[in-house]
């Protein structure tokens, strides 16, 4: 495998412009949720469809990404043409050129085994080691290579040992000796963004609201920076700012990315009554991955729905299993809800489970979204989202969907009563008389509502979204070439070629000394 990119064979289907392609994102947790998996599926997307290669940059301290990597290509989450290239795996096996060494500035203390607190290990090989203080908070993290040298010392506590406050961030070459230091990490990070692209164009949609403020000042006349804004904007009730605080910074700088992607028409009408109309804020919905196998069966049993989610306070999947509990009362043979999802909630949620019959836990499962096929209808009961696609991948396969009307989603797709069911938010008792709406019905109009279900998510087939992104980058381009900048450029161009060169340079001068 080359450093440039994994191979792709297939005949592109949408044209891309030319470059290299990068998903950049924070962290791939092993349970992951919606954002990385819209990720991954676009990345997919765009190697199968677009022929090009997509590197996933990865920016946290997994200790065995290689592990992490072959299990995603094992469950089918990372696709050919794609690889997950991670900041400190890569410098374990590539040397960083150029900087310099300031250890009069950068403090050098690395960690003696008996100095951490807490190992990272892959099998039996220590990846790294950590200092915390005493509430839990990170203080140094020492990463080494596989052979037990040291490659970077990270310290985080050089105002007053023990105490969060200053940075020092020292790399170490294959002898454990220290060639480069830096005072911010974010240093470290665009020097091997720099290294990675090595000045060819390259195109970086940033995924994750972690490293989206860094990705704001990463500017390189080689770079097209695109952000994707996954989940809601807005900020909660208790909140004066209309922004949420972890969104203030990009919508404050929202000119400072290339392209800036909102996945619903309603939340891009929200944003422009923010900020103004924009011309790199565009909506692009996630895509529907394409299917491999047969169209799924409009004709099911009507007695079993699921939900696919992670059990967090946001999710709110105990209102899906107190709905099921009401929908139940006095049936002989309960309507079944098969809940695939992990979280913080899972105890809450198994108490109200065991008293409500035909509600089963599965916990986490990869590959749950294959239930789709078989269910009758599918809960959503968020408390806000930026665009579900368990919504459009429910709607794909036949299964309707029973969503709150909350802010960005549902209303977008789902016509109620024709496609799915939209329920007032937060209404529990909705939910169930949705369900039993649902089992009431007709056969030939449950039928016609999957059809016209399918057919609704046929706007977020893949290829249609691939093609739009290509769309939109190639407007990025040409909006890079309109900028005064660029335009001041191709003037002085034209004039070191044209015989009147000395004259034009000197009417010329004024200008570049007012920039």
């Amino acid at each position: 495998m080359s450093d440039r990119g994994v191979a792709v064979r297939t005949a592109p289907q949408v044209r891309m412009p030319r470059g290299r392609q990068f998903a950049v994102t924070w962290a791939i947790p092993s349970d992951y949720g919606g954002m990385t998996q819209a990720m991954l599926a676009r990345c997919a997307s765009f190697a199968r469809l677009a022929g090009t290669p997509v590197d996933v940059l990865t920016f946290d301290a997994h200790p065995d990404v290689p592990g992490l990597e072959a299990g995603l290509r094992a469950r089918g989450a990372l696709a050919d043409g794609v690889r997950l290239r991670n900041l400190y795996e890569w410098l374990r096996e590539h040397p960083l050129p150029g900087g310099s060494l300031r250890l009069d500035r950068d403090a050098f203390t690395p960690l003696g085994e008996a100095e951490a607190d807490e190992l990272l290990r892959r099998g039996d090989r220590v990846m790294a080691r950590l200092r915390h203080d005493a509430d839990g908070r990170l203080l140094q993290i020492d990463h080494l290579r596989a052979d037990g040298t040291l490659l970077l010392s990270d310290r985080r506590d050089t105002k007053e040992r023990g105490a969060l406050g200053g940075r020092s961030v020292v790399l170490c070459d294959a002898h454990g000796e220290p060639v480069r230091s830096w005072a911010r990490i974010w240093h470290l990070y665009t020097a091997w963004l720099d290294a990675l692209t090595a000045g060819e164009r390259s195109f970086m949609i940033v995924d994750s609201k972690t490293i989206a403020p860094f990705m704001l000042g990463y500017r390189r006349k080689h770079v097209v920076t695109a952000h994707v804004v996954h989940a809601s904007h807005r900020s909660g009730g208790g909140e004066t700012h209309p922004v949420r605080a972890s969104r203030r910074e990009v919508f404050d700088r929202i000119d400072e990315f290339d392209l800036v992607a909102l996945l619903s028409k309603r939340q891009a009408q929200e944003v422009a009554e923010l900020v103004g109309a924009r011309p790199n804020v565009v909506v692009i919905p996630n895509a529907r991955p394409a299917r491999a196998d047969a169209a799924p069966t409009i004709v099911r049993p009507r007695a079993g729905g699921v939900v696919l989610a992670a059990l967090t306070r946001r999710k709110r999947v105990q209102h899906a299993v107190r709905a099921m509990a009401i929908a139940n009362e006095g049936r002989a043979t309960p309507v079944r809800l098969d809940v695939y999802g992990d979280g913080e909630c899972r105890a809450e949620i198994e108490a109200l489970a065991a008293e409500a019959p035909g509600v089963v836990l599965h916990g986490y499962d990869p590959s749950a979204r294959q239930h789709l096929d078989g269910a009758s209808f599918m809960l959503l009961t968020s408390r806000s989202e930026g665009f579900p696609l368990v919504l459009v991948e429910s709607m794909a396969a036949g299964c309707l969907p029973i969503a709150y009307d909350i802010r960005y989603g549902p209303a977008d797709l789902i016509r109620d009563g024709r496609n799915g069911f939209l329920v007032p938010e937060g209404d529990v008792a909705g939910l169930a008389r949705a369900v039993q709406r649902l089992e009431a019905m007709p056969a030939a109009r449950v039928s016609a509502m999957r059809r016209r279900a399918m057919q609704a998510a046929r706007d977020f087939d893949e290829d249609r979204v691939v093609a739009k992104w290509a769309l939109e980058f190639e407007r990025a381009l040409e909006r890079r070439r309109a900028t005064p900048q660029s335009r001041l450029q191709r003037l002085r161009r034209a004039v070191s070629r044209s015989p009147l060169g000395p004259v034009l340079r000197t009417v010329l001068r004024p200008v570049r000394a007012r920039r």
